[in-house]
């Protein structure tokens, strides 16, 4: 028992001293603790005041360096100001120089001009002294004559008047009859010498045009892909250009006969077409025609375009310039119709600028003159050319001069204008000359067309074509519109109506075509 309290005091003993010494120790530790804090307060506070005094002495050299900086800026400034005052106030002086000189000059300007007015009223004064003395001595001379001729002023005014009136009426006569007598010996000498120069200064070309177009072909195995199986693919050919292919022994070459020379270059130039390519069947063949019949229509345009260009004329209307590129396509009397007309250009050109003229002016009415003769629809073909061709220059907004030059170059209206007579003249002088033009050929052209008109006057004709030279008229009528029956009427009627109201030689077959066609399109 007492052991065991021994141990529990002396355990107790221990933790008292244990807890003595553990306190001793952290108060020693504290102190320590205490210190160093101190120690690195005081450091950071030196440090603080190093670095504030550094930062102090940056501040004041920033401060002095805007200041010097301000400082040079307004010295800057001040000095700028003190320069434009010194130049305003040397501008100033200058101007005060300038006007004090302008006032001087002026005062002596002034002085000037008041001593030549004093002398100019002086000189006035002895003028009108001088005309005083002039008009009392001329009324006493008049007073003297009166005197003596026994007559007053105005009635020897008048006798010397009519004296000089009757003198210079008879002069005038006399002059005006000189005039007249030399001009009557000269007219007829001078429009010769003007035709003439006219003619002569223009190269002229012989009518070539004719009826027939050769096709050439690199070898005779195309002529049988051209006429196709039994013929279909020439009869296609023909039905949609209208031209007849004539397909002989001739080697590499087949002749394409119309009297349309736009039929003709459009049935050559799909053919050239359809052999290049190698695809030569009813279908490929009316696209291609149809695509060719576009491209020539645009070939016209761009024939007026160059033609107009050429000759100089500018401002035509579109239209016009569309019905002078049809021109190439359209003869008169076996001559081209756009050759005929350039050349008529050129002479009325040469024509007006040798008589004082407008030039320009003339070549326009020269180039128009026939443009009637290239209608537009099967009515106005009943209409003269002239007529027609004044109504569409009026219509396209030419000037009157040359509508007028148009209308009248056949006689048919009356001339209004120096102009009219000059383009009647170039014109006979364009078909007069030897090798111009074929009559026999426009003859033949003409009864061709009448005869196509003859079918057209039918109903339920769609096209129609004279071929093998006028002795075949080949009709094509709509299936719609005519049946089997009514298309051997309709050749029956057809060919009575030529029998009747047409002069030609031999016979002439009618041919109507009657189609039906099927078209679906797979989708």
């Amino acid at each position: 028992m007492d052991n065991t309290i021994l141990i529990i005091a002396g355990i107790a003993i221990g933790a008292i001293i244990g807890f003595v010494i553990a306190k001793v120790l952290e108060k020693n530790n504290a102190s320590k603790l205490i210190k160093g804090a101190k120690k690195s307060a005081a450091s950071i506070l030196k440090e603080a005041n190093v670095e504030g005094e550094g930062i102090k002495k940056d501040k004041i050299l920033q401060a002095k360096e805007k200041f010097l900086e301000l400082k040079a800026e307004h010295e800057k400034v001040i000095l700028s100001r003190d320069k434009k005052m010194a130049d305003t106030e040397k501008r100033i002086r200058d101007k005060e120089s300038q006007v004090s000189s302008e006032l001087s000059k002026n005062k002596k300007l002034n002085s000037d001009i008041e001593e030549k007015v004093k002398d100019y009223n002086h000189r006035l004064d002895v003028l009108e002294k001088k005309q005083e003395e002039l008009d009392r001595l001329h009324k006493s001379q008049v007073e003297q004559l009166e005197v003596i001729s026994s007559l007053s002023a105005e009635e020897a005014k008048s006798q010397l008047v009519e004296s000089l009136k009757g003198e210079a009426k008879s002069e005038a006569m006399s002059y005006v009859q000189d005039k007249m007598e030399e001009a009557k010996l000269t007219a007829q000498q001078d429009a010769k010498k003007i035709i003439i120069n006219t003619i002569q200064r223009i190269g002229t070309e012989e009518a070539v045009d004719n009826c027939v177009s050769v096709f050439n072909i690199e070898s005779d195995d195309v002529k049988g892909r051209i006429i196709g199986r039994e013929g279909r693919n020439i009869r296609a050919i023909e039905a949609a250009t209208g031209v007849e292919i004539i397909v002989d022994d001739t080697p590499e070459a087949i002749i394409l006969s119309c009297f349309d020379s736009v039929r003709r270059e459009v049935a050559r130039l799909s053919l050239h077409k359809l052999v290049t390519d190698g695809r030569i069947h009813p279908a490929r063949i009316e696209e291609v025609v149809q695509k060719t019949t576009k491209q020539i229509e645009q070939e016209i345009i761009e024939v007026g375009k160059r033609t107009v260009i050429d000759l100089g004329i500018h401002g035509l209307h579109p239209e016009l310039i569309k019905m002078v590129g049809r021109m190439k396509y359209r003869s008169s009397y076996g001559q081209n119709l756009l050759q005929h007309s350039r050349e008529v250009a050129k002479l009325c050109g040469v024509m007006a600028a040798e008589l004082g003229l407008n030039p320009k002016l003339a070549k326009r009415a020269g180039l128009l003159h026939d443009i009637g003769k290239v209608p537009d629809a099967e009515a106005d073909m009943e209409t003269p050319h002239a007529i027609l061709g004044m109504q569409w220059a009026e219509k396209y907004g030419e000037k009157d001069e040359v509508c007028n030059a148009i209308g009248a170059h056949h006689d048919e209206i009356e001339m209004k204008s120096l102009l009219s007579p000059i383009i009647q003249v170039c014109d006979a002088i364009s078909g007069a000359r030897p090798g111009a033009r074929r009559q026999v050929l426009d003859s033949y052209i003409q009864r061709l067309k009448d005869l196509e008109e003859i079918a057209f006057g039918f109903n339920g004709v769609k096209k129609a074509y004279a071929i093998q030279a006028g002795r075949e008229l080949r009709v094509i009528v709509e299936s719609e519109k005519v049946s089997d029956q009514n298309a051997a009427d309709l050749s029956f009627s057809i060919s009575q109506k030529i029998q009747t109201d047409m002069t030609y030689p031999g016979q002439v077959k009618v041919t109507v075509i009657r189609e039906t066609r099927a078209v679906n399109i797979a989708k």
